[in-house]
């Protein structure tokens, strides 16, 4: 693996040696006017439950990162969304498992928040103010806040 991989909890042990296979996961920013973005607790029963975090869940077999994230996010918050911009993918060794995250802007979407696996949700901007954040989540926060500095929301150069 030749990419940075983010290492959650360094403390915590991994499974001895053994090689895992990466599970991968397609993560929406859903971001509206004025640089907010959304952000979901973890629920109850999952690995670091109460956490915050931008919301998406595993691909299943055959699914692409779009079609995975329009799946997960009506799944568990009621939302049907537009156009599906993959942005970045990162790396991240937790305990439990290696994961890809596939990070992906929203900016269109129809329906009402419903937060179906009672998690919280908060319409956040930079700084973050809610804690604790997920640590695969912290390096996006970074990544917005530069992406903000020199360009527009879709990520394009900005020219004046």
């Amino acid at each position: 693996m030749s990419d940075p991989v983010v290492v959650a909890d360094p403390t915590i042990a991994r499974q001895g040696g053994a090689v895992r296979s990466v599970v991968d996961v397609a993560v929406g920013i859903l971001i509206r006017p004025g640089q907010e973005f959304l952000l979901t607790s973890r629920p109850l029963g999952k690995p670091y439950a109460g956490y915050w975090e931008f919301p998406g869940g595993k691909l299943e077999m055959g699914e692409t990162v779009e079609q995975a994230l329009t799946r997960e996010l009506h799944e568990e918050l009621g939302l049907t969304l537009g156009a599906v911009h993959l942005w970045k993918t990162e790396m991240v060794d937790y305990p439990h498992a290696l994961v890809r995250l596939h990070f992906c802007k929203v900016f269109e979407w129809s329906g009402v928040l419903e937060m179906r696996e009672s998690q919280s949700f908060v319409w956040a901007s930079l700084p973050v103010t809610v804690a604790p954040v997920l640590p695969g989540t912290v390096p996006v926060l970074g990544w917005l806040a530069s992406d903000w500095c020199s360009a527009d929301h879709l990520g394009r150069e900005v020219t004046r």
